[in-house]
């Protein structure tokens, strides 16, 4: 078995907000990705039943080596020091998989990357994991994957590539979520109370719209070949991560040989001048397993 599904999912924290929060701050209307989150648990990952989620975490900023949790079991109770308004005391426990962690580590080395699987109970973990698993999450067992502040496109790739083949080695049924947005500047602190409608108007600036959007376009199409031969355009408008949670994920199924196209589950929504969105990428519909 292999990889049967991946997507680009948000983890903004405003889908934490309880929902009258979330319409005072979008001129009384809910924000789309709420209901998006619920729908791709319903009508994509319920019928795919994956045995293991792997999430791409673009806070978990890694620095000398890539990093992967390889607990058995993770559990706790999460409050973000960013926003512990809307993000504390919030609990979470969710079996492991330290088998395809080590083996991602050990396909990584082959690949020339240094990676790292840690299982040390005190590990932090971040929002792009924890915002995550209310909605998506089912009792599957589940990886986070660092996003290396320090990594390049080549090496988001390699690492990608690794987790491919840790996932075809282990044989695991699995999803790939690559957790974070798109264009990724915000507005000052003074300006936010003014921008954080979801209204894509409110994006940092008209190019970095324009370029999220020719992206989405271009991940509708399945041209994943357009989208990576054009990153050191896109990185003028500093994508969330290096926008390495998208690139690990679309090496681990091709790189830009895949032609998976997207689906979106969201609108094309500002976050405080971010641009955030989800696309699923089906497989199991295109003939693969």
């Amino acid at each position: 078995m292999a990889v049967v599904g991946w997507g680009l999912v948000s983890h903004v924290p405003t889908i934490m907000l309880p929902e009258a929060e979330r319409r005072a701050i979008n001129d009384g209307r809910e924000i789309s990705l709420v209901p998006g989150l619920h729908r791709l648990r319903r009508e994509v990952l319920d019928p795919l039943a994956p045995e293991t989620l792997v999430i791409f975490d673009t806070h978990w900023f890694s620095t000398v080596e890539h990093l992967l949790s390889g607990h058995r079991r993770r559990r706790g109770v999460f409050t973000s020091d960013e926003l512990p308004r809307g993000m504390h005391g919030l609990p979470y426990d969710f079996p492991g998989d330290p088998d395809l962690a080590e083996a991602a580590v050990r396909a990584a080395r082959r690949l020339g990357q240094r990676a790292h699987a840690s299982a040390d109970p005190h590990l932090p973990i971040h929002y792009p994991t924890t915002n995550l698993l209310p909605f998506l999450h089912r009792g599957e067992r589940v990886v986070s994957v660092s996003c290396a502040q320090t990594g390049t496109t080549p090496d988001f790739l390699a690492m990608g590539r690794a987790i491919g083949e840790a996932v075809a080695e282990t044989g695991r049924r699995t999803v790939l979520l690559a957790s974070g947005g798109l264009s990724h500047r915000f507005w000052s602190l003074s300006e936010i109370p003014k921008r954080e409608a979801s209204d894509p108007r409110h994006v940092h600036t008209p190019e970095a719209r324009a370029a999220d959007e020719e992206r989405i376009g271009w991940m509708e199409a399945g041209d994943h070949r357009r989208i990576l031969e054009t990153m050191g355009e896109f990185a003028r408008f500093a994508p969330e991560g290096r926008f390495g949670h998208y690139l690990m994920a679309v090496a681990a199924v091709g790189g830009a040989d895949c032609t998976d196209r997207g689906r979106r589950f969201s609108d094309y929504e500002n976050a405080i001048g971010t641009g955030q969105v989800h696309v699923w990428f089906d497989r199991l519909a295109a003939g693969r397993t």
